[in-house]
């Protein structure tokens, strides 16, 4: 008697690379038009505007003064993350004898961190391009990286619907002008939009990883590291996902942005010198408000006699101001995950209690991208094609206020 053996199924075959292409088109595929759209629209008017008026020749060549419209992308710090890309850092104090005995510390490049500019320099090697085009390229595509961040927290706040609005509003929020410029915050952004999310979904190692790389493009992601740090005690407290992995990731989130102010301080001979530096030679230092409250008391009155006036720009950035405030509480009336409430509150007190080009207030306050939420949760009540229109109308809006008016009209 011959025994036989059962019939053994072969495994389901796991879905092909075409099948997962496909869906992640379906699903991402949206986003990225709907963004891409919106910010080709207001990029095409910023453009217009910047040629029709003509001033952009009057700039200092340094920052600007080039002889075409094009070359406004890369002013100010747009300049200064080039040289970096090209000749590396100097960290260094050099005191400068000003009047009425004042000394002032003269600016370098120490002042801006380093991951941006290395990924100028990587892309540049790679596609043979110049550091402009080169870091044009990096910011763009991280904007597109940062809206699929924003659409993917969005979404499980309040659905497909929200996260397309949200991705829309990040093409069209004031300061939007900087996402397609030799700048930095398009890049900072998505890193922080991918550490909510991982943190949402408890993908510990990859918030960790994530942060790290945040801490060596901005200083502000001081207000990252701590939200990642408290959603952490949180999963501890509840004993969600164990021990080690929260913890794991709250070690490594620090690490890029001490390691680069330690790396400053040593060059420099002094531990503190990344904050003289910044405080000496560019004004910007923790002020408790006092810049920001005096900016909200001149502004309405016609009064521009504080530090860094630029009155088009600051009447812009003070609107941002009170929007900002006005939908922080929306933002919590929808209970949102605490890394987000964390970040948000945190983000906003760095940036308003600092003294600093009021100017830049509307870019400052892009990475506080939760407050997209309630006006996102507003907008997916709308039909599509009149949410679309809506956010169309303020992507040709924002050529001025999010591009001109950012560029020359005050200092991105």
């Amino acid at each position: 008697m011959t025994a036989t053996l059962p019939d053994v199924q072969a495994p389901a075959p796991g879905p092909v690379p075409e099948a997962r292409l496909a869906a992640a088109a379906r699903r991402h595929g949206p986003v990225l038009a709907l963004y891409g759209a919106l910010k080709l629209a207001g990029f095409c008017s910023f453009m217009y505007l910047l040629s029709s008026a003509g001033d952009y020749r009057t700039k200092h060549p340094r920052f600007g003064g080039g002889a075409h419209a094009w070359d406004v992308l890369a002013t100010w710090d747009g300049w200064w993350y080039q040289q970096i890309a090209l000749h590396g850092y100097d960290p260094k104090l050099v005191p400068i004898p000003g009047a009425h005995g004042l000394i002032t510390l003269e600016g370098n490049s120490a002042a801006f961190f380093p991951l941006y500019p290395a990924l100028i320099r990587l892309t540049s090697a790679v596609t043979g391009l110049g550091t402009y085009g080169a870091g044009l390229l990096v910011s763009v595509v991280a904007s597109f990286a940062a809206a699929l961040g924003i659409y993917a927290v969005a979404e499980r706040i309040g659905g497909r619907r929200a996260g397309l609005a949200a991705a829309g509003l990040w093409a069209v929020w004031p300061g939007s002008g900087v996402e397609w410029a030799v700048y930095s915050d398009s890049l900072y952004v998505a890193l922080a939009a991918w550490v909510c999310y991982a943190v949402m979904t408890r993908h510990w190692l990859t918030a960790g990883v994530l942060c790290f790389a945040a801490g060596l493009n901005r200083p502000t992601a001081a207000a990252l590291i701590a939200a990642l740090g408290v959603a952490a005690l949180l999963s501890l407290r509840r004993r969600e996902d164990g021990v080690l992995r929260p913890l794991l990731a709250s070690a490594l989130a620090p690490l890029g942005l001490f390691g680069y102010l330690l790396w400053v301080g040593d060059r420099m001979g002094d531990l503190g010198g990344y904050f003289k530096l910044q405080s000496g030679a560019w004004a910007h230092s923790f002020d408790y408000g006092e810049q920001t409250l005096d900016v909200l008391t001149s502004v309405p009155v016609g009064k521009n006699d504080y530090l860094f006036a630029y009155p088009f720009a600051d009447v812009i950035s003070v609107a941002v101001i009170l929007l900002a405030c006005a939908l922080l509480p929306l933002l919590l009336r929808l209970r949102p995950p605490a890394v987000l409430v964390v970040y948000t509150v945190l983000t906003l007190v760095l940036v308003l209690g600092s003294q600093q080009i009021v100017a830049n207030i509307s870019r400052y306050l892009l990475p506080c991208f939760p407050l997209f939420l309630p006006l996102a949760c507003a907008l997916r009540r709308l039909s599509l094609p009149l949410q679309c229109t809506l956010l169309g109308i303020a992507a040709i809006a924002s050529g001025s206020y999010a591009g001109y008016a950012l560029f020359e009209l005050g200092v991105p």
